[in-house]
């Protein structure tokens, strides 16, 4: 990478810069460090951390888990946990009409920093299920809020806190005051956090991935949410996030941690049409884009993984993982930060280092210079590209699936109504290709993925099995140990890589359990098909001694891929199986699914809420609502031309990963919440949440499905007079 060009001019002077956004920044990070302190060892979790956030703007800092991102929101209100402690570094705090403070220089239970906390701070906390009390009503965790910085009865407090629920969006708001948080959905939760946050209209709100867990339509309310009340009282934001698509709806400025240090930043339009550290470029390169037109080819992946803080590289922390590391340089010193005009600065010797070369302009969408790709794979043509080819056979057929499960009664007393997971559905999915189930949290994704995979049993219906032989199989009238037979056959990946995986057990154990339960091989034999099938997931067989607790998220998510695949099966339920990941891992997960779909001849089922990870690779996509399938098509004819309305508020919801596309989304559903699954509504179950709905015919009879055209299917009753928006390829 070195070469006798002449070095680039010297970038303009932009010291000034950062104050001609406002005069005075409401939040400077200056040399943060926070470490925690172990017996033999320190992890520098935050490593000189140089942020600003200014008055009414947002701050988005980006990165993969591990890279220092929560410890650096944590550290501002002194919320790091134990062992850990901030160490070094200013953390200066200037609200409007105030003498600047350093937050960091607060004992952590000094009056002082508790007003700051929930006073003029607040912050969401990503897993509202786990921030909630579950013995507490949300009434009584918002009101205590309340009253903890303001003198407030508890009559005028329960007032506030109504209130406080009404200006976040949450239906009936009185009622849910008394509602305790199991009682609500993850959405509704997150609301009721975000308005103990706002409870003292604070002039800093840190959300530390407040929409991660949520799904797509939830998670564009909650961002829909967080700019009104921005624009109401000019609160500033510091949004922590891996998704990048998020991060294009919202940030003004961008700031990109890696391994405890901001490698770039910038403002939002400059980061991703103008990338300047490899890092960055690579993260936005890796994010299967809905509107890319890049289905079925591999992801451009970020090699490797992050290293332990304790075992930080020398020099730039980047470079093994780079590939535009420069010999004798990158690994001898750290990079300065170069500035590059219009507040956009990078720390790279590309930029910095007398001789190197920096790479092309092009921003996070070409993947043409991004290096060798991990995995060669054949793109799958589109519906239609290859008419003339005879259609592959069918693998699986579901007819009228349905799973009830009976809820009221007692002990001694019948049910008196029953909750309705999957209620009569139909497909189909042919052998070699991948069928996508999308919709929201309780729409019974899982539970038919779990029915087909013989862990539930189903309460009618057929599985119809279409075996090597010929033979076909009702899997929904065999026994369990009927069932066992084809365990080998069809397996699943599980959405969690943490809670799926026994923390007790070897590697080699846990891969290779599938077959010696089925007697399918021992000893010697089955540590050599233990170790190759590691080696085909991109792990060491030299680590199969080791226990789960030893591997990164990723490198479990591997694990449990090898314990799906060692029986050599021919249809696999993924659920979820990238949702838990960053963005760089999760190409890396999909990149490796493909891959081995095509060397094992695989068959898929994709659970996913992820639209554009399902647009990436699959076939054909079932959408699924309140148990039923309310849509089904092929994949680019569904996201291109859908034919229900509720496929149409999923596909608006997506984040799309663009600056200059933001703010385009549409007003396409009436009500954020779902309706109660034991007392759904009559006719159309999307009804009560349809802008398009017409009384006297949708909540007459239930919309069958009806095919609208070749292999395309709806449940609307309006379908062929309504015109609904899909997704358009490309930046047409």
């Amino acid at each position: 990478m070195i070469s006798d060009l002449p070095t680039p001019g010297p970038a303009p002077d932009t010291s000034g810069a950062a104050l001609a956004l406002d005069e005075r920044p409401l939040l400077r990070i200056r040399g943060l460090e926070t470490h925690f302190e172990a017996s033999d060892h320190t992890v520098k979790a935050v490593d000189g951390v140089d942020l600003t956030v200014h008055p009414g703007k947002t701050l988005c800092v980006v990165g993969e888990s591990g890279c220092g991102k929560s410890a650096t929101a944590r550290s501002v209100l002194q919320l790091v946990e134990s062992p850990g402690r901030v160490v070094g570094g200013e953390i200066l705090w200037s609200p409007e009409g105030r003498e600047t403070v350093d937050l960091a220089t607060l004992a952590d239970e000094s009056e002082e920093l508790r007003a700051v906390r929930g006073g003029e701070i607040g912050m969401v906390f990503q897993e509202p299920m786990a921030s909630l009390s579950p013995l507490y009503t949300v009434g009584a965790q918002l009101t205590e809020a309340i009253r903890l910085h303001q003198d407030l009865t508890p009559q005028q407090a329960r007032a506030k806190a109504l209130t406080l629920l009404q200006r976040v969006g949450i239906p009936d708001p009185e009622g849910r005051l008394d509602a305790y948080p199991f009682q609500l959905s993850g959405g509704m939760c997150q609301r009721v956090m975000i308005a103990i946050a706002l409870c003292c209209d604070p002039s800093l709100l840190i959300a530390d991935e407040p929409t991660t867990a949520l799904d797509v339509t939830t998670q564009a309310r909650i961002l829909d949410l967080l700019r009104d009340l921005q624009a109401e009282n000019g609160m500033a934001l510091m949004f922590i996030t891996h998704d990048l698509g998020v991060v294009a709806e919202i940030a003004d400025e961008v700031a990109v941690m890696y391994l405890g240090t901001v490698v770039e930043r910038g403002p939002v339009e400059e980061i991703f049409r103008h990338p300047k550290h490899p890092y960055t470029r690579a993260l936005l390169r890796s994010i299967p884009d809905a509107q890319g037109g890049r289905r079925g080819e591999p992801l451009p992946t970020v090699r490797g993984m992050v290293p332990s803080p304790q075992n930080r590289p020398s020099g730039c922390a980047f470079r093994t993982r780079c590939d535009l590391a420069m010999q004798g340089i990158c690994e001898v010193e750290a990079p300065p930060l170069t500035p590059f005009g219009d507040q956009h600065e990078a720390t790279c010797h590309l930029y910095s280092h007398e001789g190197a070369v920096p790479p092309p302009e092009e921003g996070g969408v070409d993947a043409a210079d991004q290096g060798e790709r991990a995995v060669r794979i054949t793109p799958r043509p589109e519906p239609g590209q290859d008419a003339g080819a005879e259609a592959a056979p069918t693998i699986l057929e579901v007819s009228g699936l349905a799973k009830h499960y009976p809820v009221g009664g007692g002990m001694f007393r019948r049910a008196t109504r029953s909750v309705k997971a999957v209620d009569g559905v139909d497909l189909s999915i042919r052998l070699g290709e991948t069928m996508g189930l999308v919709g929201e949290s309780g729409c019974g994704k899982t539970t038919l993925g779990r029915c087909v995979a013989g862990l539930l049993a189903p309460s009618a219906g057929e599985i119809l099995y279409h075996r090597a032989d010929g033979e076909v199989v009702d899997l929904a009238r065999l026994t369990t140990r009927q069932l066992k037979a084809y365990r080998t056959e069809i397996r699943t990946i599980f959405q969690d890589p943490f809670s799926s995986l026994n923390p007790r057990m070897t590697v080699e154990q846990i891969v290779g359990e599938p077959l010696q339960v089925n007697g399918r091989a021992r000893g010697g034999e089955l540590r050599e098909q233990v170790a190759e099938m590691l080696r085909r997931v991109g792990i060491r067989p030299e680590h199969m001694r080791r226990y789960p607790h030893a591997f990164s998220g990723g490198e479990r998510q591997r694990l449990n891929i090898a314990r799906a695949l060692i029986t050599r099966p021919r249809l696999v339920i993924a659920d979820e199986p990238v949702s838990a990941l960053d963005v760089s891992i999760r190409a890396q997960i999909l990149n490796l699914l493909e891959e081995a779909r095509e060397e094992f001849d695989l068959t898929y089922l994709f659970i996913s809420h992820d639209l554009s990870v399902v647009e990436h690779v699959s076939d054909h996509v079932g959408v699924m609502y309140l148990g039923r399938l309310a849509e089904q098509g092929p994949t680019d004819e569904l996201y291109r031309a859908p034919q229900h309305p509720y496929t149409e508020a999923l596909l608006d919801a997506v984040p799309v990963p663009d600056p200059e596309r933001r703010g385009g989304h549409r007003s396409t559903l009436r009500s954020d919440d779902l309706p109660d699954p034991s007392n759904p509504p009559s006719g159309c179950l999307f009804r009560t949440r349809c802008i398009h709905v017409r009384d006297g015919l949708c909540d007459g009879e239930v919309p069958p499905l009806r095919e609208l055209s070749p292999g395309h299917s709806a449940a609307c009753h309006r379908s062929e007079e309504i015109e609904l928006a899909g997704i358009s390829r490309g930046h047409d």
